[in-house]
């Protein structure tokens, strides 16, 4: 255990290992590790065996009295202590502690505002003005999610059919929270049935086995389990506030950026206290959209803009100003519309002031995405196999192929081998996609192809930009397209029943606006963009080897108190071994 002691406070700053904590402590107190020490103070208690004797004598007496049924005695279980039990404690059944009757039916018709508790499944539910407990009692639920989990209901309490109520034999040698830590951290899989509707019988809870330490011990398990849990608990709610904290630290200096006129000395001032701060993912996240939206703003080029000269045709050494760009791209669309090689589309209200998001640097314009672009255009979903293409298969991508300023051809689904492959709809190397379709976190996300290995096309949700090579950066274009502000006025656009389920039209997402900075103004955002994002991922990467460290030392102290593995075998434990957490925990 000492390894546990050890690592106790560290390993509670994982998030994720609270509950692991809290699992390996119930595991250990059902092993009577956590009460070695205790057992050596006390060597004269009386044994679990002499315990359960007189709890069978006294349930004998309630059965020849006709207040309960017969489900057979202790006797009829081999009185056997186990090597990974202490001397002191035996292994019996539910049944050998306590009857197992159905609470009340109830209906919610029939709940009322006054009255005394309801307990249902998992909780109070209401008010009855009746109850038919005097005193708590230990509760095991017995119909849908919460099935197996144990209670303990307040007194004076009308207690439902949806929970199974143990009422034992002998209740002054009955510690009742004793039992409740014990169910908590005793496998229930195998008295649980049904996949649908999970339910407990009373048949089936009757032969929950259980381990039986002396009275005395019980009390003092359930004293050294609480502690234990309150301590885990307050570290955690540290851990929680800690957290907190950080966020609210991140939230400040992320403002703090998009509000600056100086972005370079500010970020070398916050730049200090990333390793802080900057140390949960959620947070990382937040400063990749902060570098986005300032990069689309220009905040990120006021210094390139400083040393390079804009002229208005971009002569005499000076470099190109966006309006010149756009009326460059206006004309080589004409030209391709009179040629008859793309079509001439239906003009889009001019942008008024009103609607632009936020001011942009001298030498940038405003303009809808339409304007950019030669034309969009989307491919098929035929049935597919849900299998990735290998050599020279063709595939049809799916819409998680496309994430924020990154492309996964990995994923992707095989074309039957009757499809005939359209030309027009295969992806390439440079191709700017966009979502149109599916979850609204997932729709409206842009991505560059860097390269492709893969014979791919287009599906039904995919949405290929097509734009003239040497007008614009297509990674600046997929930035703009996935920064706050912009993808704001995409939100605005899409359309669905809920959040699960949204779509955008083709024409509604050309018919946004993005800023336009100068050609080369675009290859130095996306120069210092992929800098920073650099940056990004080696933060997460700390991140990630502080987790795993973290990890490793939960699996070990899990490794470390798994003991005898017969125990988890024989009452079916519930705290995880190290592989298992650690498979869990990704």
């Amino acid at each position: 255990m000492k390894h546990l002691i050890q690592h106790f406070n560290n390993l509670t700053l994982h998030p994720k290992n609270a509950k692991a904590l809290k699992g390996l402590i119930l595991q250990l107190a059902i092993q009577g590790k956590l009460t070695e020490n205790w057992r050596a103070e006390h060597p004269d208690v009386e044994s679990g065996d002499e315990l359960i004797r007189k709890i069978e004598t006294e349930r004998k007496k309630l059965v020849t009295d006709g207040k309960i049924k017969d489900f057979g005695s202790y006797n009829n279980i081999k009185n056997k202590t186990y090597d990974f039990l202490p001397k002191s404690w035996i292994k019996c059944k539910l049944k050998n502690l306590a009857s197992l009757p159905y609470g009340k039916g109830l209906s919610k018709k029939q709940l009322t505002d006054e009255g005394y508790d309801v307990f249902g499944a998992n909780g109070i539910i209401g008010k009855y003005s009746e109850y038919h407990y005097e005193s708590k009692k230990l509760l095991i639920s017995c119909r849908g999610a919460y099935s197996g989990k144990p209670n303990i209901s307040p007194q004076r309490c009308f207690i439902t059919s949806n929970s199974l109520v143990c009422d034992f034999y002998s209740p002054e040698l009955t510690d009742l929270h004793y039992y409740y830590y014990t169910i908590m951290g005793t496998s229930k899989n195998h008295i649980v049935s049904g996949s649908a509707q999970p339910q407990v019988t009373a048949t089936n809870a009757r032969e929950l086995l259980l381990p039986l330490p002396p009275i005395q011990e019980q009390k003092a398990i359930v004293a050294i389990v609480e502690e234990l849990f309150a301590e885990v608990e307050q570290l955690e709610q540290k851990t929680q506030e800690r957290i907190q904290l950080k966020q609210d630290y991140v939230t400040s200096a992320l403002q703090k950026l998009s509000q600056t006129t100086n972005v370079a000395k500010t970020w070398q001032d916050l730049q200090t206290h990333f390793a802080t701060f900057f140390n949960e993912k959620a947070n990382i996240k937040s400063l990749r959209e902060s570098i986005l939206q300032l990069a689309v703003q220009g905040k990120l080029t006021a210094n390139w803009r400083k040393k390079n000269k804009i002229s208005p045709f971009g002569g005499a050494g000076g470099i190109e100003s966006a309006s010149e760009l756009l009326k460059r791209i206006t004309a080589e669309k004409k030209r391709l519309i009179d040629e008859k090689k793309i079509k001439k589309e239906k003009p889009l209200p001019k942008i008024t002031e009103d609607e632009k998001p936020f001011e942009l640097p001298e030498g940038w314009v405003w303009c809808r995405l339409m304007e950019l672009l030669l034309y969009s255009d989307a491919g098929k979903s035929p049935n597919c196999e849900k299998r990735q293409v290998s050599g020279k298969e063709w595939g049809v991508l799916t819409t998680t192929s496309i994430q924020k300023n990154r492309f996964d051809e990995n994923k992707n689904k095989v074309l039957p081998a009757s499809f005939k492959i359209n030309k027009q709809q295969i992806v390439k190397s440079g191709d700017i996609l966009i979502t149109r379709a599916g979850p609204i976190n997932r729709t409206g996300i842009a991505c560059k192809v860097d390269k492709i290995n893969y014979n791919l096309i287009l599906s039904d949700k995919t949405i290929r930009l097509k734009y003239i090579e040497n007008t614009l950066d297509p990674d600046f274009v997929v930035t703009a397209l996935n920064s706050q502000k912009i993808r704001r006025l995409l939100l605005n656009k899409m359309i669905g029943m809920a959040s699960s389920q949204v779509n955008i039209s083709q024409k509604n997402i050309k018919s946004i606006f993005i800023p336009l900075p100068p050609l080369e103004e675009q290859k130095a955002i996306v120069k210092i963009v992929d800098e920073l994002m650099a940056y990004c991922d080696g933060l997460e990467r700390d991140i990630e080897q502080r987790d795993s460290l973290l990890e490793d030392l939960m699996a070990s102290c899990l490794v470390e108190m798994e003991g005898d593995a017969s125990a988890d075998e024989e009452l079916g434990m519930v705290a995880e071994s190290g592989d298992e957490y650690k498979r869990n925990i990704k």
